[in-house]
């Protein structure tokens, strides 16, 4: 399926403001590809496909989630905002063929992971730094991860920590991996751009 075809079918799926921030992140994800040699109408599609499961209603999301054999881990239970990684994942692979590597970053865009590649993680920056995000330094965000993605990340990850505190959400445990990954990574002076 070609991105128009996608890109339409999201539309159609979420709300105006959910799509105009997925085609913020698709924009971004092509932007960082670009920097970080992947490819782009990958990056494109999975940006523009991220979110489609966000808004889908609580009792939906765990009707689809029985149905089709998607599981929550503990965390995740207690923190029905993350739910719509997984679900989306599993509506990607279905609805538009999407493999397991493009999937992989769908999975990983709200918490990251330590296991996170090229892809994973441009869709992880992508979605913190689209255009329409106003909780984070935007600006600072972006030049950070335009310089070095693994920085990028890291200061994505301990700022949207933070804010999570705040809001009194539970931290996924991928998240804290994630950062303690980082940090030691930057200790050590091994940080990758």
């Amino acid at each position: 399926m070609n991105y128009k075809e996608i890109e339409e079918i999201v539309k159609n799926t979420i709300s105006e403001k959910r799509f105009r921030h997925s085609q913020g992140v698709a924009k971004r994800a092509v932007e960082l590809a670009s920097i970080y040699g992947e490819d782009i109408e990958t990056a494109r599609k999975i940006g523009i496909v991220h979110d489609i499961a966000k808004e889908m209603p609580r009792q939906e999301a765990l009707t689809y989630a029985k149905e089709n054999g998607i599981v929550f881990d503990e965390i995740e239970a207690k923190e029905p905002g993350l739910w719509h990684s997984k679900l989306g994942a599993d509506i990607a692979v279905k609805k538009f063929g999407f493999t397991p590597d493009m999937v992989e970053a769908i999975i990983y865009h709200t918490t990251g992971n330590v296991n996170m590649n090229t892809m994973d993680k441009i869709i992880y920056v992508a979605d913190k730094t689209d255009e329409t995000r106003t909780i984070i330094n935007r600006k600072e965000a972006v030049e950070i991860s335009n310089n070095n993605l693994d920085e990028g990340i890291l200061y994505i990850a301990k700022f949207m920590t933070e804010y999570s505190l705040k809001k009194d959400s539970l931290i996924h445990p991928d998240t804290i991996n994630l950062i303690n990954q980082l940090i030691s990574k930057k200790k050590n002076g091994k940080l990758k751009s």
